[in-house]
C-alpha cells in the first residue's frame, strides 16, 4: 500500500464514492474548492493505493511550510474495519515527517452522536494524536483540536497556524462570522451552516 496523490479523475471518483458517503453535506467542501486549492498549492489530497485501487483518503489543507490541517480521513466503504485508518495515519506521518499535522474532531458534548464522537477521539489517541489545549468552532460545529508531531509543539504557534489555514482561504467577513479559534464556550458554537455558504 502506498499513500500518494491521485490524478484529477481519481480525486473526482473518491469524492463521489467515499467522501459524499462518509461526511455530512454541511462538513464537506465542494469538489471545485478542493481542486482549486490543490492547483494553487494549498491542498494535498492523498489517497491510499493498493495497486490501482484506492482504499482510502487523507486530505491535507496546507498552511505555512511545516504545518497542515488533516481535512478529511476516510476509508472506502468496501475496505472499512480492517485497520486502514490507522495505516493511513502512520503513512501520513512518514510522508509528511517534517510537518505538524493538526485536525478537528467533533466534541462529544455537542455532537449529534456523542458516543461516535468519543470513539473517533479514542481512535486518534490510539494512533498517536495528542489533544491540544484549545477547541474550535467551524460553521457552527464544536471541535476538539488534535495534532500529530514528532516532538513537542508550541500550542500558541499551533493555534496561530490553525487560524492561518482558515484566514488564508476565507474572506475576512466569512472568517469572522463562522470560524472561532479558539472556541469560547460562553458564546457557543455559533450558527450552523454548510461550508459553501
Amino acid at each position: 500500500m502506498e499513500l500518494k496523490l491521485p490524478t484529477p479523475e481519481q480525486l473526482r471518483l473518491v469524492y463521489d464514492r467515499d467522501l459524499r458517503e462518509a461526511f455530512p453535506q454541511a462538513e464537506l467542501k465542494p469538489l471545485a474548492n478542493m481542486e482549486k486549492m490543490w492547483s494553487e498549492g494549498w491542498y494535498k489530497p492523498y489517497c491510499l493505493f493498493e495497486g490501482e485501487e484506492i482504499l482510502g483518503e487523507a486530505f491535507l489543507w496546507l498552511g505555512h511550510p511545516g504545518w497542515a490541517l488533516l481535512d478529511y480521513l476516510c476509508v472506502s466503504p468496501a475496505a472499512r474495519n480492517g485497520g486502514l485508518g490507522a495505516a493511513m495515519l502512520k503513512e501520513l506521518s512518514r510522508v509528511e515527517a517534517d510537518s505538524v499535522i493538526f485536525g478537528e474532531c467533533e466534541a462529544p458534548e455537542d455532537a449529534p452522536d456523542p458516543e461516535m464522537a468519543r470513539r473517533r477521539l479514542g481512535f486518534y489517541a490510539r494512533n498517536g494524536l495528542r489533544t491540544a489545549g484549545y477547541e474550535t468552532s467551524m460553521f457552527g460545529v464544536h471541535y476538539q483540536t488534535l495534532y500529530l508531531a514528532r516532538g513537542e509543539v508550541d500550542e500558541a504557534a499551533l493555534m496561530e497556524e490553525h487560524r492561518f489555514v482558515y484566514a488564508n482561504t476565507f474572506a475576512p467577513d466569512k472568517f469572522a462570522r463562522y470560524v472561532r479559534i479558539p472556541y469560547d464556550p460562553d458564546q457557543g458554537p455559533g450558527e450552523k451552516v454548510e461550508w459553501q455558504q
